[in-house]
């Protein structure tokens, strides 16, 4: 009996992990995933508590128009002792889960503003959970981060995702309205994948929009241009709002991309990742060599 309970709990957070209005049923792979889950979580603790495992990456940000770096966004890494490189894929849903992900979110925003201080760059991307966002004090922390690092807040812009709402809209929008007030900009990332995104739009102030990757593998050289990219940049310039597409890795999609109406662009195609260090060389390249 206690078996069967452990088992049926397992296959109720699985269900509730792959989303709403479903049910599963309960396979063997389920408890190694669980058990992988546990040693995740326990080394995630002792990595924050080491705190020399996390890295950042910053992917840079392009205008459409001039081709000219405008921005970056922060990417989170973990290099860790015994696994090597862990990819965010894998320990942010169990930082999330295990509110593990305030204290590295937290991390990541001071260790970005610190580093983006030195850069001439118009924008600072930082990715926000929902777990962060609806959080009452979210917004005190962020603004004790910014100041202690000396960072404008003009600069930043935290990157939240559509799910993000859906938990809870109250505070959500609360925080939004008290972050924006504060002058940090909002963006809505991977537009187009969530419940209701133009619901969304009316509900919250954003800035800008994010089209998720997904739309912009889907273009091809020749045949249909993908009509929902054109509507969403469409939707965005009526509603003053800015439009990035991420996940450029052709030409084809650049050139569309541009001719849409995108206003930035970012994807491997115009930047891999980057350390700090090297974003430091590309602005400060006295006594260094650039080998970017």
């Amino acid at each position: 009996r206690v078996e069967l309970t452990r088992k049926g709990d397992i296959a109720l957070y699985s269900a509730k992990t792959a989303g709403r209005g479903r049910f599963v049923m309960f396979v063997d792979a389920m408890d190694d995933t669980i058990r992988r889950r546990r040693v995740i979580e326990d080394e995630l603790r002792a990595a924050l508590v080491a705190g020399d495992q996390f890295e950042l990456l910053y992917q840079r940000v392009f205008s459409a128009q001039s081709r000219q770096m405008c921005g970056v966004e922060a990417l989170v890494r973990w290099r860790h002792p015994a696994l090597g490189l862990v990819m965010p894929d894998t320990f942010i849903p169990v930082a999330e889960e295990t509110g593990l992900i305030e204290p590295l979110g937290e991390w990541i925003l001071a260790r970005a503003c610190a580093d983006a201080r030195r850069w001439p760059i118009e924008t600072l991307a930082v990715n926000i959970s929902a777990v962060q966002l609806r959080n009452p004090r979210f917004v005190d922390r962020v603004i004790r981060i910014v100041e202690e690092s000396g960072f404008d807040p003009r600069r930043l812009e935290l990157e939240i995702t559509e799910t993000s709402f859906l938990d809870n809209v109250q505070h959500c929008a609360a925080n939004l309205a008290a972050l924006r007030a504060h002058g940090i900009r909002i963006a809505l990332d991977d537009f187009g994948t969530g419940y209701s995104s133009f619901n969304h739009l009316k509900l919250f102030d954003v800035d800008r929009l994010k089209i998720d990757r997904s739309f912009v593998n889907a273009i091809r050289a020749e045949g249909d241009k993908s009509p929902i990219i054109r509507a969403i940049v469409e939707l965005a310039k009526a509603s003053l709002i800015q439009v990035t597409a991420e996940g450029v890795e052709t030409q084809e999609q650049e050139q569309f991309l541009t001719g849409a109406g995108c206003d930035m662009l970012q994807g491997y195609l115009l930047s891999r990742p980057l350390s700090a260090a090297a974003i430091d060389v590309m602005f400060h390249p006295v006594g260094h060599m650039d080998r970017h």
